[in-house]
């Protein structure tokens, strides 16, 4: 297929902190020692932002490196943190409050802001337009561009008005090809090219498999009298009996809160629903308190890459760098990612422009390493190793007491690093070996069924398109996943794509696509990892207001 062509001299792979700062940095680079750079982002949603979700208590330090005067500059950061509450939840009814000394002090959030990241990058992005960056929302890159020499050459675009048996349309328009000196993956957690790259490239070789949770958001209006403008909440134990993670809870401006869960996703009971045990969480008194009589605005989840310092992959290769969660710098110890993705964009940025201007053009950047050696991020991510391993190998309660033991008195430079070297999708039991989970029925007032939530996210995607959620054997989930696990995709998915339906009496696996959040969970629990998500028709997936 005849494809037509542009040429850049950086292509950046997704509109998110970790794009938009490299974008952002390459051009006042460019700016400074006025030289002219071609820098392109492309960003699957419908807007920037539209795919963005995050809790999000925001640390501005790499802000405030791209840009020191943010604030004048017009950042949508207006609510800062007043207070932090922690919570032990005992039981459906019972909670411990816990004084600041016994928990982590990663955890403490002076100086951090409530904020939602989808306003941020929407911000971002309109700073990188006014230095000269061109933003295109609404393009998927579907594949990546290599050249003679195996080198990453660009990205092509997906084809739009393709229908769903795979033949092009009345509509039908082919993607471009985008070319570029060096590309920049920067597609947020499990990145579907990035994932190939690290396959491709043998990035992960010699490390501590990647690890992942499911996070959950809902922003909900609140009774006036209840809001606590700046207070942050979070909670470890109930209702995860049989996994890890925890909630919060975010009081931002306008009398709305943030509420969520994290689960992470090495658990090992298949009948566990992570969108369950969120809609469960809210009927605890140390979230009700706060919900009753408000109302629920929005809903979206998305997975989290946390397996941190020990599951870094090798970032650079021929031609191009992963960035961000693409790469898993979320420093899990303090539950975030936003400001470790913006500075490994910074990094790259300084990186690339080196690069170009010494005329060093298609290399493996190795480079990059030693800056990123050199900086607070490798600090910050190293001190946090343990984190995440403590909580998978001792529990929350004790994995809790180790990680305050060593973040407050060691310094995150515990003598001993802990590693935990199984995959995520391996650690299913099977159904046998596990009780199965009877759930609540939603009650529409705290708790709400999946289709509901779904239709708050405002996820639509064109119907007659080829289905981005590719199996690559279509019997396994029936004789393998059913049979053995009594086929989890129906219940880690957090928007009802996949379903067990009978017909003629024989049960089959039903993926409604058009529900998919892009949250990337079956591309990552899948036990037999026969799930292989890959980009629909661009601007397709939810449409995220201000999340």
């Amino acid at each position: 297929m005849e494809r037509e062509s542009m040429e850049f001299d950086v292509v950046i792979v997704g509109a998110g902190p970790a794009g938009l700062s490299t974008a952002c940095r390459l051009a006042q680079l460019a700016k400074d020692k006025q030289q002219e750079l071609m820098i392109c982002v492309v960003e699957k949603g419908s807007e920037v932002g539209a795919h963005i979700l995050s809790g999000a208590v925001f640390e501005p330090r790499a802000l405030a490196e791209l840009f020191p005067d943010y604030l004048e500059k017009g950042a949508p950061l207006t609510t800062k943190v007043t207070e932090d509450h922690i919570y032990l939840l005992r039981s459906e009814e019972k909670a411990t409050k816990l004084p600041g000394f016994s928990t982590p002090k990663t955890m403490h959030n002076e100086g951090n802001y409530i904020a939602s990241m989808g306003n941020v990058c929407r911000w971002l992005a309109e700073q990188a337009e006014s230095l000269g960056v061109e933003v295109f929302p609404g393009f998927a890159a579907a594949e990546v561009l290599y050249d003679d020499n195996g080198a990453v050459a660009g990205v092509i675009t997906g084809d739009m008005g393709v229908g769903a048996d795979g033949k092009p349309k009345d509509s039908f328009v082919p993607g471009m090809e985008l070319r570029a000196k060096y590309t920049v993956f920067a597609e947020g957690c499990r990145g579907h090219l990035g994932k190939a790259l690290i396959e491709k490239f043998e990035l992960d070789k010699g490390k501590s498999p990647q690890h992942y949770g499911i996070g959950f958001k809902e922003i909900w209006d609140i009774d006036p009298a209840k809001h606590q403008e700046g207070l942050v909440v979070h909670s470890g134990g109930w209702p995860l009996d049989e996994a890890t993670g925890g909630g919060y809870l975010y009081h931002a401006e306008n009398n709305q809160v943030f509420v969520g869960l994290i689960v992470d996703l090495n658990y090992s009971n298949p009948y566990l629903s992570p969108f369950d045990e969120f809609q469960r969480l809210k009927h605890h008194p140390v979230y009700k308190q706060y919900l009753e009589g408000g109302k629920r605005v929005a809903y979206g989840a998305r997975a989290i890459t946390k397996g941190g310092f020990n599951s870094l992959p090798k970032m650079t290769f021929p031609g191009g760098i992963l960035v961000g969660c693409d790469a898993g710098t979320l420093n899990f110890a303090k539950i975030k990612g936003n400001h470790t993705a913006m500075k490994s964009g910074l990094l790259a940025a300084e990186t690339l422009f080196e690069a170009i201007s010494a005329d060093k053009l298609g290399a493996d950047l190795t480079e990059y390493e030693d800056k990123f050696k050199d900086s607070w991020l490798y600090d910050e991510l190293y001190r946090s190793r343990n984190f995440g391993p403590a909580l998978h190998k001792f529990g929350t309660f004790l994995g809790g007491a180790f990680n305050t033991l060593e973040q407050n008195w060691f310094g995150g430079k515990f003598p001993t690093t802990l590693k935990d070297d199984s995959a995520d999708h391996l650690q299913l039991k099977s159904k046998d070996q596990c009780q199965s989970i009877r759930y609540p029925k939603p009650d529409g007032v705290l708790s709400f069924d999946k289709l509901s939530s779904v239709f708050l996210s405002n996820t639509n995607h064109e119907e007659d398109q080829p289905c981005h959620l590719q199996l690559k054997d279509d019997s396994i989930p029936v004789k393998v996943n059913l049979a053995k696990y009594d086929e989890p995709a129906q219940r880690y998915c957090p928007a009802g794509v996949y379903e067990i339906v009978e017909e003629a009496g024989t049960p089959r696996l039903q993926i409604n696509a058009q529900n998919c959040v892009h949250c990337k969970t079956c591309d990552i629990k899948d036990p037999t990892q026969n799930i292989r998500w890959v980009v629909p028709e661009g601007a397709g997936g939810p449409n995220y207001p201000n999340m």
